[in-house]
């Protein structure tokens, strides 16, 4: 596998971080598990389901000393997402991240979740307010021509 990475630019290997300071192609000549910077999700980004989802899977590659909270963690927001989602996309794609991080082939299940980003934004889209909700009848004035005990509501 060749990387190239631009200067200032970093990449995460096998736990370490690795910055450069000059435009470098690095080649892997083995099995190593790695993350290249525009892909790492900070905390604070972590706003949507699936990107909480994506953050945890990202955490057991990054931070192999924590690997087994961060999969717990993983587990945990995976089952209560699909718990609350009902888009066939979305259910596949997450069942099958789940099974891509428990064959510990994280960089795939990081794409997969990726890939589905769209989707969950379009279901995230906030609904207009008159739209949402039925429009609520007025209120009935009482009616004259009756005694007021007549006027009161069951």
């Amino acid at each position: 596998m060749r990387l190239s990475l631009r200067a200032g630019e970093r990449v995460y290997i096998n736990g370490a971080v690795l910055r450069v300071d000059r435009k470098v192609s690095i080649e892997l000549l083995n099995d190593a598990t790695f993350l290249l910077e525009t892909h790492v999700l900070q905390a604070e980004q972590a706003t949507t389901p699936l990107r909480q989802l994506y953050f945890a899977a990202q955490t057991i590659l990054i931070d192999p000393a924590n690997a087994s909270r961060a999969r717990d963690l993983f587990r945990t927001l995976q089952k209560g997402i699909l718990a609350a989602v009902t888009e066939p996309e979305l259910r596949d794609g997450i069942a099958a991240a789940g099974t891509l991080v428990e064959q510990a082939r994280l960089i795939e299940a990081l794409k997969l979740i990726r890939g589905l980003y769209r989707t969950e934004a379009a279901l995230l889209v906030p609904v207009p307010a008159e739209v949402a909700l039925p429009p609520v009848p007025p209120a009935r004035a009482p009616r004259r021509d009756r005694p007021e005990s007549q006027n009161r509501p069951v």
